[in-house]
Order: structure tokens, then sequence, then C-alpha cells
């Protein structure tokens, strides 16, 4: 009976449920569409941020940054002195430690031994800079008149020669490039994890002091590098064994060598610039922090977190929209769209008083009547859900198919001493140092989780009953003596 009177009910009725369920569905659409992008922006700063840290890193620590002015160095460049007449090239370059400031290479232990640390691995980040170039040798041209003092021609009175010199000078290029010495024993952890191998391969556990190297792929094709190919580095050779591609945006480094190799290189045996760092429960990330920065003096800890808060450009501001004027039209739509369901569903039951005041007068409890108008109320809420998917999920599709380009730009803080920046300040903690901008081109997308749909199905049960309370109440509040009143 219930069932039966229920969808004679529903369809008699399909205009005024269709409006109940079309406003429930729009709320539930635009929840769907907010949390999709909301999902889809995460997704993206957990890539702009994996870029940075690489896979499974959940933290850096760099020592602490020196007060302005102590420590500091400036790149020194000597060129021997050269023979009249020779101007042939020289060419010299200089290793630095990114940052001019170092961790003890006991400090990777010391952390590793930290409560809530699974791991923990060490490495060296460096910038070579390379001067080419030629000093050249001016010619002295005298002049052909005659001299003042009636002397000879070209000289003065006092005998000097009068004249200028013509050509000469120097012509230097300047080239610098990244260089990151990594830990071959632990190559699951730390910035080279978010590049693949796209061809020859990686370094192997054993080559902890080998003269090897992985180079950058988009650095390979500009200095037309290749595997089984040889790069110098101050002096040294090093055989390319495999080429690297970073998963999103610049790679952390141009070239790669075993940890040690860069320690003989830059001069700082035993000595690091970062400490990457994986916790052993992402819950725990804030407590490993505050160990790290209690127990091991003079680091400076950078969490993901920490970096996503220099996340800017176009995918801050997207993210910031949506996550706060995004979430609070959802729920004002939402509000609206339920209690427009229960003006509606009352409305209804008052333009039904001589029907429900008629089946009162039949025997019908009010328990009965009100489960009835809920249940149309309920049905026409899972109409709404039903509509609301669909249109969230068209929503989310179209933003996917678009994908819309957003610009992170990273890392854009002074003197902070913090770690993890790729491609050129990273690990680096200098004194006053100011980490240049770097901007990554994210496509966004607008990934529908299961959960997603799971809130939606609640919304609309939720919807559904609070429409079915609006009216449930009116109708236990009619008698029967409403719908005599009703006849004419």
């Amino acid at each position: 009976m219930f069932f039966t009177y229920l969808r004679r009910e529903l369809r008699r009725r399909r205009k005024a449920a269709l409006v109940v369920a079309s406003g429930l569905g729009l709320g539930i659409a635009l929840v769907i569409i907010v949390s999709s992008v909301s999902s889809g922006m995460s997704k993206a700063q957990d890539k702009v941020l994996e870029s940075l840290y690489g896979l499974g890193t959940d933290m850096t620590v760099t020592k602490a940054a020196a007060a302005p002015g102590s420590g500091t160095e400036r790149p020194r460049f000597e060129f021997d002195a050269k023979e009249s007449g020779d101007d042939s090239t020289q060419s010299t370059d200089r290793v630095m430690v990114q940052g001019f400031q170092t961790l003890a290479a006991t400090t990777v232990d010391k952390v590793g031994k930290q409560d809530g640390v699974a791991d923990a691995v060490g490495g060296l980040s460096m910038t070579v800079m390379k001067v080419d170039g030629q000093f050249k040798r001016g010619e002295f041209k005298q002049d052909g008149g005659t001299s003042q003092g009636g002397g000879r021609g070209g000289f003065g009175g006092g005998g000097q020669p009068q004249g200028e010199v013509k050509g000469g000078g120097a012509s230097f290029d300047v080239n610098s490039y990244t260089v990151y010495g990594t830990d071959v024993t632990k190559q699951d952890l730390g910035p080279l994890t978010s590049s693949k191998i796209t061809a020859g391969r990686t370094f192997k556990s054993t080559e902890t002091n080998g003269k090897v190297a992985v180079v950058d792929a988009a650095y390979a094709k500009e200095k037309k590098l290749a595997v089984g190919r040889t790069v110098t580095v101050h002096g040294t050779k090093f055989t390319i064994v495999g080429v690297s591609a970073a998963d999103s945006g610049d790679a952390a480094a141009n070239l790669y060598i075993p940890l040690q190799q860069a320690q003989t290189l830059a001069d700082a045996k035993d000595k690091v610039t970062t400490v990457y760092v994986k916790a052993a429960d992402s819950q725990r990330i804030d407590g490993v922090k505050t160990a790290i920065q209690k127990n091991i003096t003079g680091t400076t800890v950078t969490t993901s977190a920490d970096l996503a808060d220099t996340v800017s450009g176009s995918l801050s501001t997207a993210s910031d929209l949506a996550s706060s004027v995004g979430k609070w039209l959802s729920i004002a739509v939402l509000i609206a769209a339920f209690l427009v369901a229960g003006l509606l569903t009352s409305s209804a039951v008052s333009r039904r008083v001589r029907e429900f005041g008629t089946l009162k007068a039949l025997g019908w409890k009010s328990g009965r009547v009100t489960r009835q108008v809920v249940g149309e109320a309920l049905v026409n809420g899972l109409m709404g859900g039903v509509l609301g998917i669909a249109a969230g999920l068209a929503g989310a599709y179209a933003v996917t198919a678009v994908s819309p380009t957003l610009t992170a730009q990273l890392g854009a803080s002074g003197g902070s001493g913090g770690g993890g920046f790729r491609g050129g300040m990273m690990g680096g903690g200098g004194p006053g140092r100011q980490s240049a901008a770097k901007s990554l081109d994210i496509a966004l997308t607008a990934p529908v989780s299961l959960s997603i749909i799971l809130i939606a199905v609640a919304l609309a049960v939720a919807g559904g009953l609070i429409a079915g309370a609006f009216g449930g109440w009116r109708a236990s509040r009619l008698r029967p003596a409403d719908a005599l009143r009703r006849v004419e």
C-alpha cells in the first residue's frame, strides 16, 4: 500500500517533484565539482612539492642560516699570465657548495636515530661556474704627422711616441650548471627519485666513489651529451651512464654524481648540504620536526607543509578560491536547496489538506501520513542525488578535458635557511640568500573519488529527510475537520 500510494502521488506531481529534485541536484553538483577541483589542486600541489623534494621525502634538514655577512664567500677566478702575442683561450671553473654552508655527514645518522624517522639520506648540492675566454693585446698605432719640436714624425718634443692603442681587450663566457652528489646506496629517497631514467641506467650501489654520472635530459640535449660520453667537472672526467627526465618541472640538478666524488670536488669531505627525511608515519611529521630541531642544534627543518606555504601564482590563488569561496558557496547553495525543498514539500502538503484529512477520517494514523510524506520527499532527494551526481561528473569531466594550466611559483623567500629547493637553491641555507622564484606549469584535473560520490548520496538522503521533516510536521498537524472545511 505504501509503495503503491507513493508511486501514484509522485506520478501525479511530477513537475513539483522535478523542481525539488533539481534544486537538490544543483547543490549536490556544485559540491562534487568544487570537491573534485580542490582534489585536483591538492594533487597538483603535491606534484609540485614532489618535484622539489623527491618521492618519499617528508622533510629536509639543512644548516641554520648564519648571521648576515658571516662566513660568506665570493667566487675567485685566476688566469695564467700569457706571453706577448699569446691569445690562446683560457678556461677555469669553480665548484661552490650551494649556500656556502654544510652539515657534518654524521648529522644524517643523528637524524635517522630520531623517534619517528623511517629513513634519512644526505646529499651535496653544488654549483659549478666555468669561465672561458681570452685576453687580446692591443696594437699601438703611431701618428704619421710631424712632431712640434721639429723632431722626427710621430714623436713629440720630449721624444715620446705619439699615437693610440687599437684593438685588444678581453672576451669571456660564463657558464654555470648544478651538480648533485647523491648517496648511491640509498637511491629511494631524495630529489633524484622524482626523475626517471630514459636512457642507460642509474647508479649501482657499489659505485660509491665511481667516476660516473647521470645527466638530466634537458641539459643533455642542450650540451649534446649522451650515454657513454664523458663530461668534465673541475678537471675530473665522469662517464655518463644514464639520462634522466624530471617527472614534472625542472630537474633537481643538471648532473648527478656519487656523493663521495661530489665531496672531493667541493673540498667538503664528510659534509652534506641537505638531509632528506622520510617519516615513519605521515601523522607524526610535526612531532618529528620538533624532535630534530630540539635534539640537533644548528639545523633548520623544512616540511612539505612549509614548502606549500611558499607556492604562489595562479595555482595558489585558485586553491585559495576553491577552499574558501568555493566551499562556502557550496554550503550556501546546499542550505538554500534544503530550505527550498523543505518549503516546497510543506507547501505541497498544505495543498493536500483535503486528501490527508480524508485519509485520517478513514483511519490513517498521523504517523502513517507522516511516513508517506517523508517517503515522497526521500524519493525526491534520491532523484536530486542522481541528477546532481550526473551534473557533477559532467562538470568534473569538462574541467579535466579542458585541463586549464595553472602556474606555480616556487621558493620566493630570502634568508630562510630552508632546504629542498631544486634546480639552483636546493638545500642552500646560506646566509641572507635569496632563492629565486621558479615557475612550473601544472595542468589542472578534477578527479572524482568514490568518497565524493558517497558524500553526494548522503547529501541527497539528508536533503530528502529535511524536506520530509518539513512536510511531515505539517501533515501531522492536520485534522479530519480541516478536510471538511475544504469541501465545497
